[in-house]
């Protein structure tokens, strides 16, 4: 049976705030835990006024206060920036107000422009070649690895608890892929942000997966944008949002929020963005119920995997919630809970 999750990025439509649109995320957390999905993460961006925040831990507190039983976790945690020896304090006091419910998703990738990398990583050696050696650091603290000599021997990710959070790295290439198998941990491939490669990716960490000492076997997932409305139509115009969306990031242009589809200009579309939108539409699935569970089996098959995490970004926040309660319907999550 397919399990669904969700990724939240807090867009800020245009006309609304940033406190409005964090409000959404935790109505949304509330919603999709009694429809019946398995995960609730949250992603951290820099130095945008589009998505409405930065600071996955921070949200993972509010949702998991505000709900019961969906785990909650990052999506994720840009690792590189930070000391890991920090995060394994903030998400180990999270399993212990949440035991049991939070997921520490981890990403190599900035979040954000050259200058808010800069900023957050100001007055030390940063940059992605420190990152296996962090996720190590991770999982030293979280007693996930092996015990033996480590440059901080004994030091403690207080609170002192039996339990850690379920880590996954994230990723877009088979590098991450290839470091989740090393060190036997769960992987998610962002087909959201590549549409290309997943499968292969997802295949070799598999056949190349060395368990830790939680013993537990390889775990893989797929990240997507979805759009589901009551007919492929309705979707369709839904989508033109998103189209718009990332042909402005693409361009490097500033927006004021996710436009509704009404002030989309479609009609002036140059051919070379027209060949953009389609590239792009391999990041996402569109359509009414019965379309998007058709491509969603099929994504599961082509990677193997009984999960899938969707990400829906459209105007009207109403059109999201939607979204979400069709797709519990259309794969009966409710009998899932």
């Amino acid at each position: 049976m397919l399990r669904l999750s969700v990724l939240d990025q807090t867009p800020v439509p245009e006309g609304a705030t940033s406190r409005e649109a964090l409000l959404e995320t935790i109505e949304l957390a509330k919603l999709t835990e009694k429809l019946g999905y398995h995960r609730f993460w949250m992603s951290e961006h820099h130095n945008t006024t589009g998505l409405g925040h930065s600071s996955p831990e921070v949200l993972i507190a509010a949702v998991a206060a505000q709900t019961n039983t969906i785990r909650v976790g990052s999506g994720g945690v840009m690792l590189p920036h930070y000391s890991a020896y920090k995060v394994a304090e903030n998400f180990r006091l999270l399993e212990a107000l949440y035991p049991g419910r939070i997921d520490l998703g981890l990403g190599r990738a900035p979040g954000g422009m050259p200058i808010a990398t800069r900023a957050l990583q100001e007055g030390r050696m940063g940059g992605v070649d420190r990152y296996p050696q962090q996720v190590e650091d991770l999982l030293h603290y979280f007693g996930t690895v092996p015990k033996g000599d480590h440059r901080f021997g004994g030091l403690i990710a207080s609170p002192a608890i039996d339990s850690a959070p379920e880590v996954w790295l994230l990723g877009s290439s088979g590098d991450s892929a290839g470091l989740a198998a090393d060190l036997g941990l769960s992987f998610s491939f962002a087909q959201f942000i590549n549409g290309a490669g997943g499968a292969y990716a997802v295949k070799a960490y598999r056949e190349h997966f060395t368990p830790n000492v939680s013993g537990t076997g390889p775990q893989a997932m797929v990240s997507i944008f979805a759009i589901c409305a009551d007919t492929d139509e309705e979707a369709e115009r839904l989508a033109s949002s998103f189209d718009y969306q990332f042909l402005l990031l693409e361009q490097g242009k500033l927006s004021g929020g996710l436009l509704p589809p009404e002030k989309v200009p479609t009609g002036s579309f140059t051919p070379i963005e027209r060949m953009r939108i389609q590239e792009n539409r391999k990041r996402i699935v569109i359509g009414s119920p019965e379309t998007v569970k058709y491509e969603l089996l099929r994504l599961a098959d082509t990677y193997g995997t009984n999960e899938i995490m969707v990400a829906t970004m459209v105007h009207d926040f109403a059109a999201k919630r939607r979204s979400y309660e069709l797709l519990a319907e259309a794969f009966v999550l409710a009998d899932q809970a």
